[in-house]
This record gives structure tokens, C-alpha cells and sequence, in this order.
């Protein structure tokens, strides 16, 4: 399991965001595109975009 967060270029279905969480977390990446989903849809919608944005454009890629 890796520590250190990087957007996952190679995994992306995106930009990579939810592939590099899952990779640095260990989890599953479908797992973690589903939860970024469930999220937006039904709790934080601009917000998380915002967030998804965000993380996008300031973490490094791999």
C-alpha cells in the first residue's frame, strides 16, 4: 500500500483523481469512483466537483 497521494494517469477513466485515491489507499478504484459518486449525487454535489477540481489541477501526476 502506498502513503503518498498522485493522481493515477494510467487508471483514469477522468483525470485521475479517484484512480490515485484508490491506489494510495489500496482499495478497489470501481469502490472509489462509486463512493466519489454516491457522494456528489446525494450529498456535497458542487462541493465535491469543486473538490474533484481542485485535487485534480494541484496534486502530482504518476
Amino acid at each position: 500500500m502506498h502513503t503518498d497521494f498522485a493522481l493515477d494517469k494510467g487508471n483514469a477513466k477522468l483525470l485521475g483523481v479517484c484512480a490515485g485515491l484508490a491506489r494510495s489507499t489500496g482499495w478497489d478504484p470501481l469502490l472509489v469512483r462509486l463512493g466519489a459518486v454516491v457522494l456528489t449525487l446525494c450529498l456535497f454535489g458542487p462541493l465535491m466537483l469543486a473538490l474533484y477540481f481542485v485535487t485534480a489541477f494541484v496534486a502530482e501526476s504518476r
